[in-house]
């Protein structure tokens, strides 16, 4: 769910010390910053779960938490002089004191609204600044200068000439608008990392914890680790089945790379390859359904349709881009000669199941929730709470025998389903409390605890700069909202597309990929979408598509070079040029690319609008045949982008490939039927040239 923490890969590498998971720092400034983190989890779960706290004051609070722990861990991890690591401290705890100041006069700010005092000015100045610096500090100069630009933009573009201009907002309006109320910091993007993104990255943070990730690796490696181009296949799969829990992108890179990229170098794979093929896969779990990655909880809520709806309008999309992967692997091990592993040396994929079974619960239980209709915020609430039942029953089932503790499970688990339509968060909030004591009375349950604990702590650190990039974003939103310049550019948009739709789409691809060259799919996403989205609303599209066309695109920004993120957190690992490997990961993600334009023209491949073929055969029909004409038009791309088919292919053929898989996309009148005879002819004569081949050989 979280985009990397920058500031954890640039602080050292520090070894654990006095029982405290590393990325926290040492001594006690280091107990701090983890209590701290553990403190903000257990705030966040019981605000989630109880729901006590005005919406107001939880989202205050977090960006007080997050600038207490941000600063914090850069003190730690960063400063190298006690002075410095006083002053981020310092920092921190005056960020954090924002967030009570908004807790304590909550009612006084709210009957003040208009006519703020001195020291509410001081405040929201204070909460400004701080924003900005853990912005800059945590996740980069480009994002905090794109947000420091729209600032200036409010206090200055009553100086611009038209249509860039507006009428002047003086000083304490716009540190209203930004500080307090909900259009600012405050605003829709900070109250969504609040309420959804923060449970789904504990939650993914204690599955890892519980040997989620060892399950899903065993599993990939058994059942396709003997395909052809086996290790980069089991790398494809297994960061599907990652991001269907965690959603992340470049962090998987770093933490999946690890292992999969050295197996395929040693394979055979080129470097810039084998690099390719994790950054395009781990970039792919941010798409990949039920959890997927922050920005579809921002979707939801932006566009105030269930999260379901967003799951839903994902599937097809996330299968094509995962089936273009399996098959450019598919093919590029055939131009080079490589088979599979050794059958006989891997896991068996089914025993590890048959092993692991339990860990399938949280997640099972988390997309029923999901599609029934319930919230996020109760789905990922179950979900946590199921799993640290799982982790916290694993030592009492070592104490009291298997076959006592599955049926104590499974009672629980019984009775907790018979009521939990009024009383499940109770249930389980009782049931892990009474597995904390009895787990508090021996050793191994004791260790269990501290695992938790650290769950919580590193959940807390993984969701930082979540919430960091959805704090400073809320600066770009404020200033859309208070200014209007987002009128503009839909309507420079919309003049451009009442004639040629796809001159628009183009543009507004264009401004996703350069947008994305410097900040994260989170305010890439937020910013385009309130730029670009009502605009191709306007021109007839879909809503879910066109929100969803800009989110394709936000993260194939960080496959795009020159400034590809997932590229070049790959390249360390493969030791090859981040550059190479961005070009090698743009031709593998060539679905993400495509299915965006493809779901604009025929909505049905997000399961969106009917069209002329639902009129005359049904939606399922058509729906089959949206998606043969995509699976084909992968096939023949990855063929013109790999060389290879049956055999090498020559210059001819790869252009014939290509043109017709651009037919089988354009849904103009009769271009599918042209698609269609091209792909036909295009292949089949392709296949008679490599038989003709290996007979004369």
């Amino acid at each position: 769910m979280s985009e990397p923490a920058v500031m954890t890969s640039a602080a050292p590498v520090e070894v654990p010390h006095e029982g405290l998971p590393p990325g926290f720092g040492l001594g006690i400034a280091g107990k701090v910053a983890f209590s701290i983190a553990v403190v903000f989890s257990l705030f966040q779960l019981y605000t989630a779960a109880y729901g006590a706290l005005p919406s107001q004051v939880v989202r205050s609070m977090h960006v007080g938490f997050l600038l207490l722990l941000g600063f914090g861990l850069i003190a730690n991890l960063r400063a190298v002089s006690p002075l410095a690591r006083s002053w981020f401290w310092g920092l921190g705890f005056l960020g954090f004191l924002t967030g009570v100041y908004n807790w304590v006069f909550y009612v006084d700010i709210i009957q003040r609204t208009g006519f703020l005092t001195r020291t509410d000015l001081v405040i929201g100045t204070l909460l400004i600044a701080l924003v900005f610096e853990a912005s800059r500090r945590i996740m980069g100069l480009p994002l905090a200068l794109i947000a420091g630009i729209f600032l200036l933009y409010c206090f200055f573009g009553n100086y611009l000439p038209a249509p860039f201009i507006h009428r002047g907002y003086d000083f304490e309006q716009i540190i209203e608008n930004f500080a307090f109320g909900t259009e600012g910091i405050y605003g829709t993007p900070i109250y969504v990392s609040a309420a959804y993104i923060f449970i789904f990255v504990v939650f993914a943070t204690f599955l890892e914890k519980a040997g989620m990730i060892a399950l899903f690796n065993d599993f990939a490696l058994g059942l396709v680790g003997s395909w052809r181009g086996g290790p980069a296949q089991v790398s494809v799969l297994s960061s599907a089945l990652m991001g269907t829990i965690s959603g992340s992108g470049v962090a998987n890179v770093v933490a999946s790379g690890q292992f999969t990229i050295p197996l395929m170098k040693r394979f055979g794979f080129r470097p810039a390859f084998a690099g390719a093929v994790e950054a395009t896969a781990s970039m792919g779990g941010q798409i990949m359904p039920p959890v997927m990655g922050a920005v579809a909880f921002i979707m939801a809520e932006t566009l105030n349709v269930p999260y379901a709806d967003i799951v839903k309008a994902a599937i097809i999309p996330a299968m094509l881009y995962f089936g273009a992967c399996f098959w450019q692997v598919h093919l590029e091990s055939g131009k080079a000669g490589l088979g599979g592993l050794d059958k006989a040396s891997l896991p068996n994929p089914w025993a590890a199941v048959r092993l692991h079974w339990p860990l399938l619960l949280p997640l099972a239980a988390l997309v029923y929730l999901l599609f029934a209709g319930y919230t996020p915020i109760f789905a990922g609430t179950m979900g946590l709470a199921l799993t640290v039942v799982l982790i916290l029953g694993t030592p009492l089932a070592a104490l009291i025998g298997p076959l006592a503790f599955r049926l104590v499970f499974w009672l629980a688990i019984g009775l907790g389903a018979a009521s939990f339509m009024k009383y499940g968060v109770d249930i389980l909030s009782l049931v892990i409390l009474a597995l904390l004591i009895a787990c508090a009375t021996f050793k191994g349950g004791r260790e269990t605890i501290r695992i938790c604990i650290e769950s919580l702590a590193e959940g807390a650190r993984n969701a930082l700069p979540v919430g960091i990039a959805c704090a400073i974003v809320g600066i770009v939103i404020g200033t859309l909202t208070l200014t209007g310049i987002a009128s503009t550019f839909i309507g420079f948009i919309i003049s451009i597309g009442k004639d040629q739709l796809f001159l628009s789409l183009v543009l507004t691809m264009l401004t996703c990929l350069v947008l994305g060259m410097g900040i994260p799919t989170i305010p890439n996403y937020i910013i385009t979408s309130s730029l670009a989205g009502p605009a191709l609303l306007e021109l007839g599209v879909p809503l879910i598509v066109s929100h969803m066309f800009v989110f394709y695109f936000g993260i194939m920004a960080d496959l795009t070079p020159p400034v590809a993120l997932a590229a070049f957190a790959a390249a360390p690992i493969a030791k090859e040029s981040g550059l190479k490997i961005g070009i090698q990961a743009s031709k593998l993600a060539v679905a993400g690319f495509v299915v965006p334009f493809m779901a604009v023209y025929t909505p049905a491949l997000m399961l969106q609008d009917a069209g002329p073929v639902a009129a005359a055969y049904g939606y399922p029909v058509e729906v089959a045949y949206i998606l043969l004409k995509a699976c084909l038009g992968i096939v023949l791309w990855g063929a013109a982008a790999v060389g290879f088919l049956f055999a090498r292919m020559a210059v001819w053929e790869r252009l014939m490939a290509l043109a017709a898989g651009l037919l089988l996309v354009m849904a103009l009148p009769t271009t599918d039927e042209a698609g269609f005879a091209l792909a036909a002819l295009c292949i089949g004569l392709h296949w008679w040239r490599s038989r003709k081949a290996v007979r004369a050989a």
